[in-house]
């Protein structure tokens, strides 16, 4: 019988009323007779919010019960597995991307004013006319100073599409009037290579903070770049890099192994074992290479040190890495928010795994280990390391390498007590002497007119003037009376470094702070020596 279409009307009624009745039969009184009901356990997860949502006698922000729920759901699992809301999904994103689309400028926030520190070179705000030590004080009409302006507000404030225009408003010392500025904004990188210089004639430096996106090409140029100014030898520093994407890691590994050489191994929930091997477009195949690691060495850093360690290429430099062994995926949950959940280990070519244990989960204890480390005396002593035996391996050519907890490295460097000084790591973290730093280049920058990076680092000292200025500035906030005569040579250090990084950039900075650097100085002596390290760890080593 053929369908007669003037019922359709009366039928799509029929159906909405039905939709009413159940509506109102169905409540949330309702339990194993609810339908579509499920006995699965994400059911379950959504039948708690639903409850709160619509039950519960206050009204509740359901987004943050969520939050803590995801967040208690992944406290149970590794300390590696982590939730990232969706306020800080793209902040972190940009971090591992490499850039961002911004004005170019390192800004902080002084006297609740915006003030740059620096332009990023040929980015959009020095080819706009900012300059160093400019306050912005409008953007788009909009007033950006103030208590109420948190850093988060203002990088939202002055982010934007590529292409689009803000029009700031700009304070300069020895302007009679405010400046109008506009500037275009556009692709702006965000360096993973704080600095590439050479030691010595033969021995180039780099140093890694991060494993982003863009920092195996960030590398690749600086090693050209030493490559043609003589370097023979590499000295890497990875230390205090907390890791990031083991794809670039292994990109990094390859310029110094030789074709077809194991770079590591993953294996999943199901035992599914991937590999990954050097190619033959490594650069640096015939040079000497140093890792400089610390406790703070994670993950990808830990990638780059034992692959070479197992690959008996190189010399590790430093103290026992961080002990990172699991490998997360970045997995969308639909709303703006993201999990990076741990889905692999991975093992060093010789098949070790240098995963420290985590039996507590997210234990304090986990996140301690550095405390336990210096309080064991581990940092200062390498005889004090607790080495599991059973955990031993031996590279090709018989080298005995440890797993269960980091990359023990070749030559051990104990920690300097100037690092672990817990007066001047207060003053940095306080960021006294940035700030000290920002007031003084402030008065007079053109005294620094025509002044190249080079003459800088090589005969610019600190006076003690200004040692003894500084140690007034620091009492004053602090309101008390502290002496830094223990240290003032470091302390001087440290202002020149800030100073440098205000007026040159990172590479000048560290150029300075590695000066009095015990391990790079160690690095130095091992480059220059002819008797290489060669003869494998004894079996003997402590136990």
């Amino acid at each position: 019988m053929a369908f007669d279409k003037k019922y359709i009307p009366l039928i799509i009624g029929i159906a909405l009323a039905a939709g009413v009745f159940i509506g109102e039969k169905l409540n949330f009184a309702d339990t194993s007779d609810r339908l579509f009901t499920s006995n699965s356990k994400k059911d379950k997860l959504n039948r708690l919010i639903d409850y709160i949502d619509y039950e519960y006698v206050d009204d509740v922000n359901t987004d943050s019960i969520v939050d803590v729920t995801v967040n208690g759901i992944l406290d149970n699992l590794d300390p590696h597995s982590t939730y990232i809301p969706k306020s800080e999904l793209e902040r972190v994103t940009n971090n591992m991307k490499g850039d961002f689309v911004g004005l170019g400028v390192n800004f902080y926030t002084y006297n609740d004013t915006i003030i740059v520190i620096r332009t990023i070179a040929k980015g959009p705000s020095e080819k706009a006319g900012v300059k160093a030590g400019d306050r912005i004080l409008m953007a788009d009409g909009d007033s950006i100073f103030g208590r109420d302006w948190s850093n988060a507000d203002i990088i939202s404030k002055l982010r934007g599409e590529k292409g689009s225009k803000v029009n700031l408003t700009i304070y300069r010392k020895g302007e009679a009037e405010l400046l109008n500025i506009k500037v275009k904004r556009d692709v702006v990188p965000i360096q993973s290579v704080d600095a590439a210089y050479m030691l010595t004639d033969k021995l180039g430096y780099i140093k890694i903070n991060r494993f982003a996106e863009s920092t195996y090409k960030e590398f690749k140029r600086a090693l050209d770049r030493l490559q043609n100014q003589g370097a023979t030898q590499l000295a890497l520093d990875l230390r205090d890099n907390p890791g990031g994407f083991l794809g670039i890691a292994e990109q990094i590994v390859d310029e110094f192994l030789e074709d077809d050489k194991l770079i590591l191994f993953t294996k999943n929930k199901s035992g599914t074992i991937e590999k990954s091997f050097a190619t033959g477009k490594g650069d640096f195949e015939e040079g000497e290479v140093y890792i400089l690691i610390n406790e703070s060495s994670a993950s990808a850093s830990e990638i780059v040190a034992g692959a070479l360690q197992d690959n008996d290429k190189g010399t590790i430099v430093g103290r026992r890495s961080y002990g990172k062994g699991l490998v997360q995926r970045e997995m969308s949950l639909g709303d703006g928010s993201a999990i990076r959940l741990t889905v692999s280990r991975y093992y060093t070519p010789t098949g070790r795994s240098i995963q420290r244990p985590y039996d507590q989960g997210k234990s304090v204890d986990y996140y301690n280990d550095y405390y336990k480390r210096m309080s064991s005396g581990e940092l200062e002593n390498q005889e004090e390391m607790e080495i599991a035996d059973s955990l031993k391996f031996r590279t090709p050519q018989g080298k005995i390498v440890y797993g269960g907890g980091g990359i023990i490295p070749d030559i051990f460097v104990p920690l300097n007590s100037n690092v672990q000084n817990e007066t001047l790591n207060y003053l940095k973290r306080r960021q006294y002497i940035s700030n000290f730093v920002f007031e003084e280049l402030d008065r007079d920058r053109k005294a620094y007119d025509g002044v190249t990076s080079s003459d800088f680092i090589a005969n610019f000292e600190i006076s003690d003037a200004i040692a003894l200025k500084f140690q007034d500035f620091v009492n004053m906030k602090e309101r008390t009376d502290i002496s830094f005569a223990a240290y003032y040579d470091e302390m001087k250090r440290l202002i020149k470094s800030e100073l440098a990084q205000q007026l040159y950039g990172s590479n000048s900075a560290e150029q300075i702070i590695n000066q009095t650097d015990d391990m790079i100085a160690e690095v130095i002596l091992l480059s220059r020596s002819e008797v290489k390290l060669e003869t494998p760890i004894s079996e003997d080593t402590n136990n």
